[in-house]
């Protein structure tokens, strides 16, 4: 945590964060008090991060371990062309760091498992998984959920996407327990079901609309203000240019 007072230079990048009554200094103070953790620095991931470190969140992880590919740069656009065949993890904290020299980046260069998982998550305040298999999807809901961090995850494909806020250790204003992601999605579909991003495609500009929200999600859960997508579902149509709702509940 870093928990140092707002500097001078600090007040003025954050000048626009600082005049929302709904955030001020103490909002900001937050945000560089903040551990965020972001599962992939790829086509989610960096909007995400692009936009936690221009919010002045003072710590970022970021894992990942894949090398930046010549395909990937058509959506993930922390990474550059100058940065094919680098790790996707140094990439990002290079790219952080010019966007804002006051965010610190931690590495993981590995794939998440359930051997490191609860070690990795635990040292940070909140998730946000942008991670592209249902594997990972379920394993950092269900280690989330067992360390009681509040988990921001999301899913894009083709020309769709959705996110949701996950923080099924808690109640809410009726005593209900929130929703689980496995009461959202019991069980992933069967291998093979559903194409990956090779086989089927997917529009670049689509994970700037999914991720950034992310980002916002995670921002208001830092700063505790408006109401965050716990028990909802929110649905992005591209084609359509439509948003749209889902209302879930705890099956227990």
């Amino acid at each position: 945590m870093n928990d140092a007072p707002l500097t001078p230079q600090e007040l003025e990048r954050y000048a626009r964060h600082i005049v929302l009554a709904e955030i001020g200094g103490p909002g900001q103070q937050k945000l560089k008090n903040a551990r965020v953790l972001v599962i992939g620095a790829g086509g989610l991931g960096s909007p995400v991060l692009e936009y936690l470190s221009a919010a002045g969140v003072g710590t970022l992880g970021v894992v990942d371990d894949d090398t930046v590919s010549l395909s990937n740069l058509q959506r993930q656009v922390l990474h550059d062309t100058g940065a094919v065949g680098e790790e996707k993890t140094k990439s990002a904290a290079g790219a952080i760091a010019r966007i804002n020299p006051n965010v610190s980046v931690e590495q993981h260069n590995v794939r998440i498992d359930p051997a490191n998982a609860a070690d990795i998550l635990g040292r940070y305040d909140i998730v946000a998984d942008g991670s592209d298999n249902f594997d990972t999807r379920y394993l950092m809901a269900d280690q989330c959920a067992a360390l009681k961090r509040p988990l921001v995850t999301a899913a894009v494909g083709r020309f769709d996407g959705s996110v949701t806020v996950l923080k099924p250790y808690e109640k809410d204003a009726e005593g209900r327990a929130n929703p689980s992601y496995r009461d959202l999605f019991p069980s992933p579909p069967p291998p093979g079901l559903l194409p990956s991003c090779a086989e089927a495609g997917l529009v670049g500009a689509l994970t700037g609309v999914v991720g950034t929200l992310q980002a916002m999600e995670v921002i208001k859960l830092i700063t505790g203000i408006g109401d965050p997508l716990i028990g909802r579902l929110l649905l992005y149509d591209a084609l359509a240019a439509r948003f749209d709702t889902i209302t879930y509940r705890s099956r227990g």
